[in-house]
């Protein structure tokens, strides 16, 4: 069940089989979220982490005036929430932005872990380093780069994060957000991003239909989006 955890995993260093025991000890329950349910609330106190094993999801918040901001989106293999489990109340929520199936980590059995294998412990706050390089690249994206070049950055992202966890199809990937829950995420406008969508398709970079991302053309993209994955951490090295 966790299988999309250790292919996320093994993409930064090898995971012995007690560590893989470990992991596995971990989940006590799953679950599946429809589209658009709150996976974890703001305010929440979770006595577990959030595992997601398959779907999209996304942290954000709502301003006063109703707007939102879409923070970070995950895809299968990633703890949504680890950090609720030593920063305890939630400061955001994390929605469902596709039906998602999830499993629960029992915060007392993720303490076990990290009192029994310091390696083990060192992988796990690796995903929380990548999360705050990743925030980091968003951020330089939507204050720095062009909108074109923004949406450029993204798509790449995503395509090389679903590729460790074999969630691609050649140069395709599903990608099941509205052009509206994308503008959340780019913090555009819909006209916004309508126009940077035809801009990037005239560049012939990529398509996007019927909730699929197809790379026509990964160079001319990656030039766009300046886009070096650094700051994902795929060497396998000791950790």
């Amino acid at each position: 069940m966790i299988e999309p955890l250790l292919l996320n995993l093994r993409s930064h260093d090898i995971l012995s089989e007690d560590e893989v025991r470990d992991l596995t000890s971990v989940i006590v329950k799953e679950r599946r979220f429809s589209a658009g349910e709150d996976v974890v609330s703001e305010g929440a106190r979770p006595t577990y982490s959030t595992l997601l094993l398959d779907g999209f999801s996304g942290r954000y918040k709502v301003l006063s005036d109703g707007t939102r901001q879409i923070t970070a989106l995950h895809v299968p293999g990633d703890f949504v929430d680890l950090h609720a489990f030593l920063l305890k109340q939630m400061d955001h929520g994390i929605i469902a932005m596709s039906a998602c199936h999830v499993a629960f980590a029992d915060h007392a059995q993720l303490k076990r872990i990290t009192e029994k294998s310091p390696h083990l412990t060192r992988l796990l706050w690796l995903g929380t380093l990548v999360d705050g390089a990743i925030h980091r690249e968003w951020i330089v994206a939507m204050g720095r780069r062009s909108k074109k070049a923004h949406l450029a950055q993204l798509i790449c992202e995503l395509f090389v994060r679903l590729q460790v966890v074999q969630r691609t199809n050649g140069s395709s990937f599903q990608f099941p957000l509205t052009q509206l829950e994308m503008a959340d995420v780019l913090g555009l406008s819909l006209v916004h991003l309508n126009k940077t969508l035809q801009a990037l398709r005239k560049e012939g970079t990529f398509t996007w239909e019927n909730r699929t991302i197809t790379i026509v053309d990964w160079e001319r993209l990656q030039e766009i989006a300046e886009f070096d994955r650094t700051y994902l951490s795929l060497t396998v090295e000791p950790r």
